[in-house]
């Protein structure tokens, strides 16, 4: 699956990063929160006691050694980038940057975290892809405003229009665990037919869908055929795999796991 720190059992993101690039995606172990949070939870929204997932942050920051940036996730395809003066709370799915010591940092409990990154090193980011983001409007969602802010800006910086770029799928809601009905399935399958193959019915206008799998599709389609982590395989599910990840879906009251990337060369 991915390799795990001993201590705390975070994922580090197996794939050919370049050096000074670093990526790491926390789970429910190494923090401070009571149950129903317990204990790593990253997420001021959702009721946590304040002043723990404060602690839980200083956790985070210091493993790192890095300053993670929290944003206000809204579903939507806003990219944001980041520098030392981006604020926790700004509101944005998606962020970049190509500042030193800057975590783009993603929260989820069920949603898909990705993780970008140009082969030369000079730019990373993340994006947080719900169905709703995925699909965004008229085949332009946050994985496609993504890409497309990052191209634009290693052209600006780099002079490099065809600068290189790989990705990480972060764990999510399994195709063993997501139950939608055809609204969402619609929303994928009237932009590309290809869809259909992620989709497998259950009957009474349900569907189990895979998240990853038309995360794939869409990155496949922008010319990031170099896409590495979540298969779809039960390991990477967050509801299914409950000891070790947050689930909005299964528990209704939930915290929040981080996946950050970040430059420190």
């Amino acid at each position: 699956m991915t390799r795990s720190t001993p201590r705390t059992d975070w994922l580090t993101p197996d794939w050919p990063a370049p050096a000074g690039v670093h990526a790491i995606c926390t789970t429910r172990m190494g923090g401070v929160s009571h149950a129903p949070y317990d204990s790593l939870n990253l997420g001021d929204h959702v009721g946590d006691d304040q002043a723990h997932v404060a602690s839980n942050r200083a956790i985070l920051q210091q493993a790192i050694v890095a300053k993670p940036v929290f944003l206000n996730q809204v579903h939507g395809t806003e990219v944001l980038r980041l520098d030392a003066t981006t604020p926790n709370a700004s509101v944005a799915d998606a962020c970049l940057t190509d500042q030193l010591g800057i975590a783009c940092t993603i929260m989820v409990a069920d949603c898909l975290p990705v993780l970008f990154c140009s082969t030369d090193g000079a730019w990373v980011g993340a994006a947080h892809a719900g169905w709703r983001g995925l699909a965004g409007n008229v085949g332009v969602g946050v994985l496609e405003q993504t890409c497309k802010d990052f191209r634009a800006l290693a052209l600006m910086h780099q002079g490099q229009a065809d600068t290189e770029v790989i990705a990480w799928l972060g764990p999510c809601i399994g195709p063993q665990a997501f139950e939608v009905g055809d609204e969402v399935r619609a929303a994928f399958v009237e932009q590309n037919t290809e869809a259909e193959q992620m989709f497998t019915p259950l009957g009474g206008s349900k569907w189990l869908a895979s998240l990853a799998g038309l995360a794939r599709q869409r990155l496949s389609a922008l010319g990031i055929t170099r896409v590495f982590g979540n298969d779809g395989s039960a390991d990477w599910c967050t509801v299914t795999q409950s000891s070790r990840f947050f689930s909005h879906r299964r528990d209704r009251v939930s915290g929040r796991l981080a996946v950050c990337i970040w430059r420190d060369t």
